[in-house]
């Protein structure tokens, strides 16, 4: 189940760009489910635990640092609700929330042809999986 954040859609398709590839790669299926933005992203994943048929979950999101503090809870509340699911459910969860200062850390860190952090996070998951 791949669970996509998509209040910055270009970098959620970016993101989504590299973790397909590698779940193909390692022959994988999945379904994508659209969330508004990453504070929805666990509740999304319980959704799917309690619907069952999925093997592995991968969380994609970004979260870029405005002038308030809504960024520190919407880091830090998605980050300890998706650990509280994996560890209680004991499943394969690849974390891909981008949690960062501006357009172009996010930019650096999604592009499949730079660090491809939805690619990591689709292999970490299939690594658990195994």
């Amino acid at each position: 189940m791949v669970v996509e954040a998509r209040f910055y859609e270009d970098i959620a398709d970016e993101l989504a760009r590299g973790a397909l590839a590698a779940l193909e790669a390692g022959g994988a299926t999945w379904e994508r489910f659209p969330v508004p933005g990453a504070f929805e992203i666990p509740a999304a994943i319980r959704m799917g635990i309690a619907r069952g048929g999925f093997d592995g979950y991968l969380a994609l999101g970004c979260v870029i640092r405005g002038e308030t503090t809504h960024y520190d809870y919407v880091c830090t509340e998605s980050a300890r609700a998706l650990q509280d699911i994996a560890v209680a459910h004991q499943v394969p969860l690849g974390y891909g929330i981008l949690t960062v200062e501006n357009a172009d850390q996010a930019w650096d860190r999604a592009r499949v042809e730079r660090r491809n952090k939805g690619g990591d996070v689709a292999r970490a998951c299939l690594d658990m999986l195994a």
